[in-house]
């Protein structure tokens, strides 16, 4: 059984252990402002409305999704969807993460770059990690160095999208607080809430480029080793 330990199986664990403590701190921080009502008295879709009323983006409706926290803003069709537990709450919380979507759409509706790439890398960056992991293990059983290097760029395809993305989810972060105190919808004191729910947000996407640099690491040191056994 030794003969099939991996030691580079400690990336993975890293990786977990990072994934774990990010998403359980998101889950306190929401949970403990969800329980905070807004003085606005707006639900999270109302908030929304106003914040891309006020922006002038007229062409983008507002829907509602299943799920926890399953709230996004898809461009190519020009909705925004809010989660049940964000839609018609009136919390601190829901209207942050509302908020946050609506910078996205702000963004979409100046024609960020960034925004634009990353929606024309979503099929590439699909197809490129379907295809990754059977590569790189095909090549690494065959004992065939370039196929696993071709494996590992396939991946690696998935870390730049990650890349790409953070600025794009700092940005919207940016527009939610920029809005929410310019349109008079939350005060400071709720607005500092709002940050830090966004903040523990904006952390899952930041382990998760963590994650993914971890699980390259691990395959740069597994080739290495079958490289030295053929």
């Amino acid at each position: 059984m030794f003969y099939y330990y991996d030691p580079t199986y400690i990336f993975v664990i890293i990786a977990v252990i990072i994934t774990m403590i990010v998403q359980g701190y998101m889950t306190s921080t929401f949970s403990k402002y969800e329980r905070v009502e807004s003085k606005s008295g707006l639900t999270a879709s109302e908030a929304c409305r106003v914040i891309l009323d006020r922006s002038n983006i007229t062409n983008v409706s507002i829907g509602h999704v299943s799920g926890n926290l399953t709230d996004h803003y898809a461009p190519t069709k020009k909705e925004l969807n809010l989660s049940d537990t964000t839609y018609n709450s009136r919390s601190i919380a829901a209207i942050g993460v509302a908020a946050h979507e609506a910078g996205h759409a702000i963004q979409d509706n100046t024609n960020m770059i960034l925004l634009s790439i990353q929606m024309r890398l979503v099929p590439v960056v699909n197809f490129a990690s379907r295809l990754s992991i059977p590569v790189f293990f095909i090549g690494f059983i065959l004992g065939i160095l370039d196929m696993i290097q071709f494996g590992i760029i396939l991946f690696s395809a998935t870390l730049v999208y990650q890349l790409i993305t953070l600025p794009i989810e700092f940005n919207a972060s940016g527009n939610a607080i920029r809005t929410l105190r310019e349109y008079n919808i939350m005060d400071e004191s709720e607005l500092y809430a709002v940050k830090k729910v966004l903040t523990a947000a904006a952390l899952t996407y930041v382990a998760a480029a963590a994650s993914t640099v971890l699980q390259i690491l691990r395959f740069v040191i597994l080739m290495n080793g079958r490289s030295r056994r053929r």
